[in-house]
């Protein structure tokens, strides 16, 4: 027979004071400061509005996490918290012991409901509770706008009814509120509706945006304003790019966009896909930079010599810890600006995708001294790339010496494409295993690999628990090779 916990005095107080409005509303002003949160979230819950107002304009904490409890599809408990808000911030009247200043709509703030304590939010004190000095006077304390943080991810052709009751209330009193949002992503909305969002937002508050969604030049062009005004941002994602053959007025719009860069001071990670309309003017983004980069990405699409020259040149980004030129063809081009590019950020590489580049035998010959002199290089990929055994096998004993790398991924050599395919999967575990054997006979961290197998369609699989267990399966298809990260290993991606 099991035994029912009985409900704490705590409990038993919240439910006694939900009860009887009266009696909660004079308990207040004296109710202690631990007692706020699980009180507040019961008439949450439960739709407790008249308690919840009066809650708001007495909060003891400097942040109300409200994001990590609401349930969209019901605004009628928010409604409530933004009329307490009303009286706080735009009436000027709230209680003595109020010490609101942000409202935080992002789904954070969970341990601060389950712990009953302010846990680190925005602006917060470490504790939660506000500091113990008083505040000069109750006016001045609310001569400051409210903060109102909130992650926007404009997913629909429409705002939902949350958003669009928030972005209502927040226009009618822009003096007093400012919207922050951090975090942006735009999917599939509208150019006149991101107009209209962001027209209410403070844009000098976000720190990363992504626009997952393909977009022409010209709507480009008018998103760009905006984020020149971004002056905090710090991550930059740009997906699909549409461009026609370009004209003049294109040319206009490439313009308006790469100057947004002069004014990025704080941009650390930028992501591009498919961005055509920098073919032959890349340059023109280089030069704008501000800052150094940590990540760049670049991924397919066609750069000309002309391009990677200056991207080889470019002081920006000499403290690089992540490339990616996935897709982007190298066949044709001179291995020295690959080269160059390397050697600028061997100290600090550790992240060089390559898949998909088109890089032959010749070219990969002649960047490998740069690459091995990537001595923080923990994760690489060449998969798409057609290369010989042999270029293979210099790889993998150039590479031997990095320490940290722990994940590879290799294309299944030139060879595997032969009608003797059998033969030659063999001959690559042999060499594989070879390889890995001599590397951890070697008495150093040696090739950082557990698994070395070919992925998918597995042409080849070997698992490697001793340097004599080998598990074979053979398939008709070659597949990239992955060299991932041994027991041993300094760190794992």
């Amino acid at each position: 027979m099991s035994v029912r916990t009985p409900p704490r005095l705590l409990d038993l107080a919240g439910m006694h004071l939900l009860r009887d409005d009266d009696l909660a509303f004079s308990a207040l002003e004296q109710l202690p400061a631990e007692l706020f949160p699980p009180l507040f979230t019961e008439a949450f819950n439960g739709r407790h509005t008249e308690i919840l107002k009066a809650m708001v304009q007495a909060w003891p904490f400097v942040c109300l996490p409200l994001g990590g409890l609401i349930d969209l599809p019901h605004v009628g408990p928010l409604q409530a918290v933004l009329e307490a808000l009303d009286v706080l911030f735009v009436q000027k009247v709230c209680s003595r012991r109020c010490k609101l200043r942000v409202l935080d709509l992002r789904d954070t703030g969970h341990n601060f409901w389950s712990m009953w304590s302010g846990a680190s939010t925005h602006r917060c004190t470490s504790s939660g509770r506000a500091p113990v000095a008083e505040p000069r006077s109750i006016t001045k304390q609310h001569e400051a706008p409210l903060k109102v943080f909130i992650d926007l991810s404009l997913r629909k052709r429409t705002l939902d009814n949350f958003l669009t009751y928030l972005l209502r209330w927040v226009e009618q009193r822009k003096s007093s509120i400012h919207l922050c949002c951090k975090k942006l992503k735009i999917v599939s909305m509208p150019m006149d509706s991101v107009v209209k969002v962001l027209s209410m937002v403070q844009l000098d508050c976000i720190q990363e945006v992504q626009v997952s969604c393909t977009w022409n030049l010209s709507t480009l062009a008018t998103f760009a304003p905006f984020l020149g005004h971004m002056s905090n941002l710090q991550r930059l994602g740009l997906f699909p790019i549409q461009v026609s053959a370009f004209k003049k007025q294109e040319h206009d719009h490439v313009v308006q966009i790469t100057s947004q860069f002069l004014r990025l001071g704080h941009l650390q990670d930028l992501y591009l896909e498919s961005p055509s309309f920098l073919e032959g003017r890349l340059d023109q983004m280089l030069r704008c930079l501000k800052t150094t980069l940590d990540n760049l990405s670049i991924t397919n699409c066609q750069l000309t010599e002309s391009d990677l020259t200056h991207l080889s040149q470019c002081p920006n980004i000499c403290q690089l810890k992540s490339l990616e030129l996935n897709g982007v063809t190298l066949t044709d081009f001179n291995p020295e600006l690959l080269q160059v590019l390397l050697e600028k950020v061997a100290a600090t590489l550790q992240e060089l995708y390559l898949d998909q580049c088109g890089i032959q035998d010749s070219q990969f010959e002649a960047i490998l001294p740069s690459l091995s002199r990537c001595s923080q290089l923990r994760s690489f990929s060449l998969c798409g790339n057609i290369l010989s055994m042999a270029v293979m096998e210099k790889l993998l004993r150039q590479t031997a010496g990095l320490s940290f790398l722990s994940q590879a991924w290799y294309p299944a050599p030139q060879e595997s494409y032969s009608p003797q395919e059998s033969d030659i999967l063999e001959c690559e575990v042999k060499w594989a295993s070879g390889i890995i054997t001599m590397n951890r006979g070697s008495g150093g961290d040696g090739t950082p690999a557990e698994l070395f197998q070919i992925v998918k369609d597995d042409a080849v699989k070997i698992e490697i628990q001793e340097a004599k267990n080998l598990d074979i399966v053979h398939s008709s298809q070659p597949q990239p090779i992955i060299l991932g990260a041994c027991p041993g290993s300094q760190e794992k991606v």
